[in-house]
This record gives C-alpha cells, structure tokens and sequence, in this order.
C-alpha cells in the first residue's frame, strides 16, 4: 500500500500529497516523502537541498519566488506547524495556464504537502502565528538564476485571505509584470 496519495490540481505537474497516517496509543506515524512513490505517480522528485522556515506573524508574505536557467527547482513543501495559504504562479514558457495562480491551504497536522513544479514562483501567506514550512528542492540554491514577482502585482491579481503584511525589503523590491517578461524554460 501507498504511503500517500497523489492529487493533480488545476495547473499542470501540480499536486498535493495526502499522507497515510498511522494512529495508536503512542500517537501517530506518516511519511512525508518517499521517492519510490513519488516516481510511480509519475513525478520524480530528487532531493537537493531542505529547509525550514518559521513566520512569526499571521498575515505575512514570504515570495513569489523561483530559479530559472539551468538550475529550476522543484519543491516539495510541508507545514510542521499553524497553517499557511501557500500560492503557486505557472511561469512556463509555452503552458497553457502561463501566469495563472493557484492556491491550497496548509495546515500542520492534518497530512498533507505541495508538489510544486519547476517553472512555478511560490510564496505563502501565515494564517497563524508561528507557521513553519519543511521545503524539499530539487536543485542547489543558484542566487543568479533566482527570481521574483510582486505579491501585489495586478496582473496576477492574488486573492491574499488577509491584508499582506511584513515583506521583506528584497520582497518589496521585486518588480510587477510586464510584456517583456515571457517566462521560464525548464
């Protein structure tokens, strides 16, 4: 049997993963990634680099953020505590849902991840005080192939559930949309 199930979203290579919880007296079991399991569903997924991060404050925004060029990366991204409403935006070059959004909500505890794409910009938003993320990627940080789309960009028009707050000065920084910019090549 499965330890989790995979589930396609609306924006192609998409998904999130329900993990198979084991209760007992002691408590519970679940495993958060298997790569075996990843690659029967079809979406391989090695691992490069973890990281964690931890967001004080509910309604603060972390992102958009991606890797382009020779490095794209991949995220599998899991929230260990509170909860999150985390946004990806399809940059691909040539897809059919090319700078459309999508958006799921994370909540620690209840056994599920985002498989998140190469080719996608991410970001969150805290639901709850103290959210932290576990992030799974699939290629090493390049700070020269990284990029970054504004939060408010109208052009994406994200339906943030609470006024965004706390940017980071680089956050604040990153550009909105334009004709020029016509996506990522993974």
């Amino acid at each position: 049997m499965s330890q989790y199930a995979l589930h396609p979203l609306p924006l192609a290579g998409l998904a999130r993963i329900e993990h198979r919880r084991v209760e007992d007296d002691r408590g519970a079991f679940a495993r958060l990634y298997c790569e075996d399991s990843l690659e029967h569903f079809g979406a391989p997924f090695h691992i490069r680099q973890i990281n964690r991060s931890l967001t004080r404050e509910r309604g603060s925004v972390r992102g958009l953020h991606y890797q382009a060029g020779p490095q794209p990366e991949s995220k599998y991204i899991t929230c260990l505590r509170g909860e999150v409403w985390d946004v990806v935006v399809d940059l691909r070059t040539g897809s059919p849902t090319f700078l459309q959004w999508h958006a799921e909500h994370l909540k620690a505890g209840e056994g599920s991840s985002l498989l998140v794409p190469a080719g996608f910009a991410h970001g969150f938003q805290a639901l709850s005080e103290d959210a932290e993320l576990l992030y799974l990627h699939s290629a090493d940080y390049a700070p020269e192939h990284e990029g970054g789309l504004s939060v408010l960009d109208p052009r994406l028009a994200i339906a943030w559930p609470l006024p965004v707050i706390n940017l980071s000065a680089r956050d604040a920084m990153h550009p909105w949309l334009d004709d020029r910019f016509t996506g990522v090549t993974v």
